[in-house]
């Protein structure tokens, strides 16, 4: 399971330029398992100078955080980012410039690339989300198979199945992708850039292309 046959750099064109270059030949489901370590690590690199570090918690000076916002650590909150009342940020998470998560919207162990929006009332975990991308308005990406007594993630590479050997695991998301307000991204979803998912829908890419 160490090698990916997904190109990441092919989706997500910033990730040379963020603390995932190292990983950039690696599966994102690898990815995402590690995102308390890779965050932790991504810490202690950073130009401390511009940003409020509270404990494992460093938001930009820039970035606006509403009261009633729950960030927990290990996070780091990009430049100009905003972060509404009721959002909740947990489970190692790094976020680049200018993304917006409303209220409600819930980010677990996830990586976030510039400009990219969860509108309100969204869940992604455990994820990889391009530049640019906008969830609309109670749209989900899950990231456990509860359905099944067999839990791993499986994920499609072409035409072909690939196990993860992993349980969770929520989608690996190109930049400028759209999704849909209450749509559901089933666990293992890979969306290449410019990926428009209609509202309402449900994709999972284990039964096949929708």
């Amino acid at each position: 399971m160490t090698t990916s046959r997904v190109p990441l750099t092919e989706f997500v064109a910033g990730l040379a330029d963020s603390p995932l270059a190292a990983w950039a030949t690696r599966a994102p489901w690898e990815i995402t398992s590690q995102s308390e370590a890779i965050v932790r690590a991504a810490l202690d690199a950073l130009a401390l100078e511009d940003y409020l570090v509270t404990g494992d918690v460093a938001v930009h000076r820039s970035a606006q955080v509403e009261g009633g916002a729950v960030l927990k650590g290990p996070l780091i909150l990009g430049p100009q980012c905003f972060v509404a009342a009721g959002a909740y940020l947990r489970g190692g998470n790094w976020v680049a410039r200018g993304c917006t998560f409303g209220p409600g919207a819930e980010l677990k162990s996830s990586f976030v690339f510039a400009g990219t929006k969860l509108a309100h009332f969204n869940f992604v975990g455990d994820s990889i989300l391009g530049s640019d991308v906008n969830l609309e308005a109670g749209s989900i990406v899950c990231n456990f198979r509860n359905e099944r007594a067999d839990r791993e993630i499986r994920v499609r590479v072409g035409a072909a199945l690939q196990r993860t050997g992993c349980h969770k695991f929520g989608a690996l998301i190109g930049d400028r992708a759209r999704i849909g307000a209450n749509a559901v991204l089933a666990p293992g979803a890979v969306l290449a850039a410019d990926t428009v998912v209609p509202r309402g829908a449900v994709r999972d890419d284990e039964k096949g292309a929708p």
